[in-house]
């Protein structure tokens, strides 16, 4: 399968003296994948998306999108791209629609009509779905400084929806929403991509967002430090654990001693295991325990874990 981003060895200095924002890094995302791109603050993420949507030059190394090289073909990048932008690029002078309206244009979907009344039928409808979707229907034709930040946040995600895109960059799609409205985004863009075949790339401080990733790509310090799906990266890096209490403790540890185990801080037993179930480990213990709690990580432990190097390096 062809990959539909393609990025060797790119790398993004901003002063020759300073180290790289960008450094030498190189991954393949397919099409149709849903690839979440993560990272602390400062670790070269915001950098590499604005490269990858060339809004921004790279200093050296090799991307294409779509087959499309970023610096020779920028204009076809941009007519197979959608984005969604961390920082709010819309003009205040004009309404919702008139933003929406001069995007379209911008990227060669529709051309550019001075009333919304004249614009393509398609066009029309296509608007008027997604500002329903969105709650923002009602609004579409007031002044944009009218507008609370969620609803700004609504009106970018239904422009980097509008022509389509073979690949959607999501720069923090939910900043400024609620927890309702971050969840009917998702539901939305999931079908999107479902029905369009549409590759997702995010970025986002929301971990949990990139739980249903088809892979995670961990960035810090410029470098990638983790390439996998989301399992492999919690499996890999905290493993699932039981933790176990007994009224003999001295017993219990004595029954576990064959199993990789620690003690907590309040005297319980942490059995981590791989090859065997939690089910396999229980038969094994012949005595009756007091409490037992099943502890699978999340993808943020496993985020947090890698960053802050606790745990040994990862290969990918």
């Amino acid at each position: 399968m062809q990959s539909i981003i393609h990025v060797e060895k790119l790398t993004k200095r901003y002063r020759k003296t300073e180290k790289p924002a960008v450094d030498n890094i190189s991954f393949d995302v397919n099409p149709g994948e849903f690839f979440a791109f993560l990272g602390p603050n400062g670790a070269g993420k915001t950098t590499t998306i604005s490269i990858l949507t060339t809004t921004l030059a790279k200093t050296s190394g090799n991307v294409t999108i779509e087959g499309h090289d970023i610096n020779t073909k920028a204009k076809d990048v941009r007519q197979n791209i959608g984005i969604i932008f961390q920082n709010p690029s819309l003009d205040l002078n004009l309404s919702a629609e008139e933003n929406i309206r001069l995007h379209v244009n911008l990227y060669g979907t529709y051309a550019y009509k001075p009333l919304f009344r004249l614009m393509p039928k398609k066009y029309q409808n296509q608007v008027l779905e997604m500002a329903g979707f969105m709650g923002i229907r009602e609004d579409l034709f007031k002044p944009l400084k009218t507008f609370s930040g969620g609803m700004k946040r609504k009106l970018e995600i239904i422009r980097g929806l509008m022509n389509k895109p073979k690949v959607l960059f999501l720069d923090e799609p939910s900043q400024g929403l609620d927890a309702v409205s971050r969840r009917d985004l998702w539901i939305y863009l999931r079908k999107v991509a479902k029905n369009q075949n549409t590759t997702i790339f995010l970025t986002t401080h929301y971990i949990e967002e990139a739980e249903n990733a088809d892979r995670v790509c961990i960035v810090n310090h410029g470098q990638i430090i983790f390439l996998g799906t989301p399992s492999e990266m919690k499996n890999r890096l905290l493993g699932k654990y039981l933790v176990l209490d007994a009224e003999n403790r001295s017993m219990l540890r004595s029954q576990i001693a064959n199993f990789k185990s620690e003690t907590t801080v309040d005297g319980k037993v942490k059995i981590y295991f791989e090859e065997q179930t939690p089910q396999q480990i229980l038969a094994q213990i012949k005595m009756p325990l007091t409490s037992m709690e099943l502890h699978t990580p999340t993808l943020e432990e496993a985020y947090m874990d890698l960053i802050e190097n606790k745990t040994l390096e990862v290969t990918f």
